[in-house]
């Protein structure tokens, strides 16, 4: 018994405020290295911004955010297999978008069963939405974008989306059916002011690389059940806990000005060793003792900008698509996503679950949700004539107004590191500097960076 109590308070301590993907990566690669972490998420149950419900009235489990994981995300396939979640994904390997620029003027992006990236190749040649000279300029301009990322000194990091287009000879055609709806489905912003350095790492890892990488992901259960219940059973049997209800009000500084402690909104002081923020910046801002947030490390913070996303779900009495994924061009709306067949099930009471997407949302974020709901139904509408028949059984409109990082040149330029100038404080989430757009991905890469720093610094 002794000798357990000695290896008990021999244990390193370690605070991670925030449970979503960022936070629950940290502190399940910290607890895998013996350390006993305490997880404060001010919200009623863990999950972050990236998080699920279920549906009272209709049992499907409904997504804050439309989160869809692909093949390439390789940090979060890893840490989902690490808390034996991986089970519960399912892989769209054959990646099969159909994109509608009107009633019945659709063209299908299909990845061929071919080595990447021959199979985003083969996509390209088969999308009937752009002509033969502009299917092989977005192939021609693809391979520039790719040669700029790797030889161009920079040269990406300095241009928008927009200006990348001109100055890889991109038509507006191109622009318009191809490489401006990937660039706002993965970026969530204006291609005019989104960062082409973001988006040629994102084309370069996900569609121009392994097949496998392309595909699309998505879980069996809710994004909370995926991959909450199995972090917190990690922490848990490392001595940690996952404390929600816990709004942090304070950092308090110590000795040599290391953090001591953690004050909480009740009240509560939570000590530790070592300390990772794995929240919002600004919410990172408001428990900075004053000192700190003068340091130019932390006070450059108040210079990033966040993007929104509206997500409306949208069940029907009635089937009006058999695409699992539809792009919509030239619309509010961007993305349908059929539940149904994504998840090969239908519902008998209400059949037509349907997910709608709007990304960069900021003219219409602060509309109501009715409003917000008659425009996605009138551009259903206007895309595919048959949902005209339908009736709407229920509807459900989800804004996050600070959805992301915006991926704007000056705010990538902003983004931290894990590492800060208060030696036991390190940094976790989507908005540190990763190399990738505010993804599930980048969370998790931040969130294991964060780990190593702790894991460095106590080693020294």
């Amino acid at each position: 018994m002794r000798g357990a109590n000695q290896m008990a308070s021999a244990m390193k301590d370690a605070v991670v405020i925030g449970a979503g993907f960022a936070g629950l990566s940290a502190a399940v690669a910290l607890a895998e290295r013996g350390v006993r972490v305490t997880v404060l998420e001010g919200k009623p149950a863990p999950g972050g911004r990236a998080y699920s419900f279920a549906e009272p009235d209709t049992g499907d489990f409904v997504d804050n955010g439309q989160h869809v994981l692909m093949g390439c995300y390789v940090e979060t396939l890893d840490f989902l297999k690490r808390i034996g979640a991986y089970d519960q994904l399912v892989f769209h390997e054959d990646l099969e978008i159909e994109m509608l620029t009107g009633p019945g003027q659709s063209a299908i992006l299909k990845t061929a069963r071919l080595p990447g990236p021959l199979h985003m190749t083969a996509a390209l040649l088969g999308y009937r939405h752009l002509s033969i000279a502009d299917r092989i300029a977005v192939m021609r301009g693809g391979l520039r974008m790719l040669a700029m990322r790797r030889f161009g000194d920079g040269e990406l990091r300095r241009l928008t989306v927009a200006q990348l287009m001109d100055r890889i000879g991109q038509s507006e055609q191109a622009r318009r059916c191809f490489w401006y709806p990937l660039s706002i489905a993965t970026l969530n912003d204006e291609p005019q002011s989104s960062s082409a350095q973001l988006l040629a790492e994102v084309l370069k890892r996900a569609f121009f690389s392994r097949r496998r990488d392309s595909a699309f992901v998505y879980s069996r259960v809710g994004l909370s059940d995926l991959y909450c219940t199995g972090a917190q059973r990690v922490i848990e049997r490392a001595g940690g806990r996952v404390v929600s209800h816990s709004i942090v009000e304070m950092l308090e500084p110590g000795a040599r000005g290391r953090v001591a402690s953690v004050r909480l909104r009740d009240g509560r002081r939570i000590e530790g060793s070592d300390f990772i923020s794995a929240v919002p910046a600004p919410q990172l801002l408001r428990f900075l003792p004053e000192s700190a947030v003068a340091d130019p490390f932390f006070s450059r913070f108040t210079g990033l900008s966040s993007s929104p996303i509206i997500c409306v779900h949208v069940w029907l009495d009635r089937e009006v698509t058999n695409s699992p994924f539809i792009g919509f061009i030239g619309t509010t709306t961007q993305w349908l996503f059929n539940k149904r067949q994504i998840f090969a099930q239908r519902g008998e009471t209400h059949p037509g679950y349907l997910s709608f997407v709007i990304s960069g949302a900021r003219k219409l974020v602060d509309r109501s949700n009715q409003e917000i709901l008659d425009i996605v139904i009138n551009d259903l509408h206007a895309m595919i004539p048959a949902s005209r028949a339908a009736r709407v059984v229920k509807s459900l409109v989800l804004k996050e107004k600070n959805a992301t990082m915006a991926p704007d040149l000056r705010s990538h330029e902003l983004r931290p590191t894990a590492k800060t100038p208060i030696a036991n404080f390190f940094l976790a989430g989507d908005w540190i500097q990763t190399g990738l757009p505010a993804t599930i991905e980048s969370a998790v890469i931040s969130g294991r960076a964060a780990a190593a720093a702790v894991s460095e610094r106590t080693a020294e």
